[in-house]
């Protein structure tokens, strides 16, 4: 694990991932809504041709379906997992820790986050929004990060191993199984995810700016 772990971030955030900020961000929005999206609901939020949003979700490899063929997470998530995110009155989930820390600042939204590595593990809670972190419980809690060698599928080489650990202590035998890991405090995960989410704001208008003529519609999420 480099010492510099924004350099992770710095990845996580780039094109290099398959996930085009135009479509992505419009469809966290969506999720965050508490149902189920289609293409159509896409065309609408971003005005976009319904054949652009298919082969961008194509590159998706990573996001969810119900059954109907309908998204239903990349990255939030209406399925359960450890991570409860709950924001605007909506239970919702995500794929990481890191997630959880993102997405307030992507939805311009408070988030209650509640996460435990596993069933013998002391839940982590607490508040994040756009200007940082609150009600930390426990206080020493942190967040564990990866190198990922091919983000590819970003769930699979990244987000399997991004957890929140109560202590430093109660992370050593995650640390042990992946000596190429690390911890840092959850106030540092908060700076480390901030930067990402405004990399990842900046390169959507960027495509907005790119894309003549393209008028983004209001989805009203």
């Amino acid at each position: 694990m480099p010492n510099n772990v924004s350099q992770v971030t710095d990845r996580l955030a780039s094109a290099e991932t398959g996930m085009q900020p135009w479509l992505w961000l419009p469809l966290l929005k969506l999720v965050s809504l508490g149902d189920s999206v289609d293409v159509s609901d896409l065309t609408t939020a971003t005005g976009r041709p319904a054949a652009d949003v298919r082969a961008a979700l194509a590159a998706m490899t990573d996001a969810e379906y119900d059954g109907s063929g309908r998204i239903v997470g990349m990255g939030l998530t209406q399925r359960p997992t450890r991570h409860r995110f709950e924001v605007d009155g909506e239970q919702l989930y995500t794929w990481c820790a890191l997630d959880t820390l993102i997405f307030p600042t992507l939805l311009g939204a408070s988030a209650r986050i509640e996460s435990a590595y596993d069933s013998a593990s002391t839940p982590v809670r607490l508040h994040a929004g756009s200007s940082g972190v609150t009600d930390v419980e426990p206080a020493t809690a942190v967040v564990s990060l990866i190198k990922p060698n091919d983000i590819s599928s970003v769930r699979t080489s990244f987000c399997n191993q991004v957890h929140f650990f109560a202590s430093p202590s109660e992370a050593e035998p995650w640390l042990r199984a992946h000596p190429e890991g690390t911890v840092i405090p959850v106030k540092d995960a908060y700076r480390l995810a901030s930067d990402m989410a405004g990399k990842m704001l900046a390169e959507s208008e960027a495509q907005i700016t790119r894309k003549p003529g393209n008028r983004v519609h209001n989805c009203n999420c």
